[in-house]
């Protein structure tokens, strides 16, 4: 605790921490990291040069220097850290997670809670065992109120999460189908997510329940005193649900009805809009205001954007995909009207043994629903695409190639892979 207490110190002047070295921003603390594919201990004394203020490493081939800290573990030395800050700053902070849609609630729950408190919440993708701790200790004095995503992968992710962040509410989107290679299947999701539930109830801390999902309603007693529940026919409620393709919705309270009016695609995202509305009515944030900042929310970073190049439409939602999130925005996309579609689907990553069943799944729905024209990129599709007749490309840079030659136009197309597609490297084609 004395060296935790001692890196405080040095934190607290200037509260920059960076673990690129390539990135350093004079007067911060360097954490070298390392991996399967890096190790930050190499870079530490350039990191040093390049202005950092200290470098913590746990490497004993790192050169002695006056600026390096010789750790045991520069990771769970990262994560001390974090945890110590948060203990200090007393913030209420609200943690978020759930298989599906949970950036696009954070994002909504930032928007939502901006119109009363300073917020921070959790930027890009750092929503694991590095980011989570990073997002922490980018909350200065100003912030009054912290947003933190969490992901996973694997069972006891979510609980080391709550013990760094101390989260006073949470919120978990839903369970359903992703990273089964992990989890080892459904149930090893649904064991992970409710980490979260389990923890603020430890805690009696405040959990928000999504009852329009039935394994998240599970996870909950119904005579738990600190539940806010919404999406069921207890609190919040949808009312109806119109998506053409933007999504509105009426959602009911006692007697009160209100429609509102988003920017979002799909209807899968009611569930994450009412969330959103949800915490804002709790955390005394007026009618109003709420309403306002979802219908002024304009989504971003691949996340159910509707653009139109000149060439075509496009339905990007390529952030991320998994097979729950897949049957989603397909679906909606299907009902969509228009004259000349085309599907550009990725495959769907960190399956296991799933994998081959999970990609014919979704080949087998096209099929069904009568879908021609449909473009299958990744290993993982080869064996369900082909079997299907759908056209199959092992990469997005392969895609791009093909689509040099083979120019689309008239087209609306629907994009959604795994992040490791980079799918939206092909816009520029499009």
């Amino acid at each position: 605790m004395d060296l935790i207490r001692h890196l405080y110190d040095i934190y607290l002047e200037n509260r920059i921490v960076s673990t690129d070295s390539r990135k350093i921003i004079p007067g911060s603390m360097f954490f070298a990291l390392k991996g399967e594919n890096f190790n930050g201990n190499i870079f530490a004394v350039d990191a040093i040069e390049r202005g950092a203020l200290v470098a913590i490493v746990d490497d004993d081939a790192v050169p002695h220097h006056p600026k390096v800290i010789r750790v045991n573990d520069v990771l769970e030395t990262l994560q001390h850290l974090a945890m110590y800050h948060r203990l200090q700053s007393h913030l209420p902070i609200l943690a978020i997670t759930g298989t599906n849609g949970k950036t696009t609630t954070k994002e909504l729950c930032k928007a939502v809670l901006s119109e009363k408190f300073n917020v921070y919440a959790t930027e890009g993708n750092l929503n694991n065992h590095i980011g989570v701790p990073l997002t922490l200790l980018s909350m200065d004095d100003d912030v009054e109120f912290g947003i933190v995503e969490m992901g996973a992968n694997h069972a006891g992710e979510i609980a080391q999460l709550c013990e760094i962040a101390q989260p006073d509410f949470g919120l978990i989107t839903n369970i359903g189908k992703a990273h089964l290679e992990g989890f080892g299947g459904i149930q090893g999701v649904i064991r992970a997510k409710s980490e979260l539930f389990t923890f603020l109830m430890r805690h009696a801390k405040t959990v928000f329940v999504n009852e329009g999902n039935a394994e998240v309603q599970k996870l909950v007693t119904a005579d738990y005193p600190n539940a806010v529940r919404y999406n069921g026919n207890k609190g919040l409620e949808v009312k109806s649900i119109r998506s053409n393709p933007y999504l509105t919705l009426r959602i009911g309270w006692g007697k009160e009805i209100l429609e509102i009016n988003t920017r979002l695609l799909g209807g899968y995202n009611a569930e994450n809009v009412v969330a959103a509305f949800c915490v804002g009515l709790h955390l005394g944030i007026s009618t109003p205001a709420i309403l306002r900042a979802i219908q002024d929310y304009q989504p971003r970073n691949s996340r159910s954007q509707l653009m139109d190049t000149g060439k075509n439409k496009i339905f990007l939602d390529a952030y991320n995909a998994n097979p729950s999130s897949m049957f989603a925005a397909v679906n909606e996309f299907l009902l969509l009207e228009e004259p000349k579609k085309l599907l550009i689907l990725g495959e769907m990553r960190e399956l296991g043994d799933f994998s081959l069943q999970e990609h014919e799944n979704i080949m087998n729905y096209l099929i069904q629903q009568g879908v021609k024209d449909v473009i299958c990129v990744g290993q993982a599709f080869e064996q369900a695409a082909l079997q299907a007749g759908y056209k199959y490309i092992e990469t997005t840079d392969q895609l791009y190639a093909w689509l040099s030659e083979h120019p689309i136009t008239g087209y609306f197309v629907f994009i959604k892979g795994s992040r490791s597609n980079r799918l939206e490297k092909l816009l520029p084609l499009l």
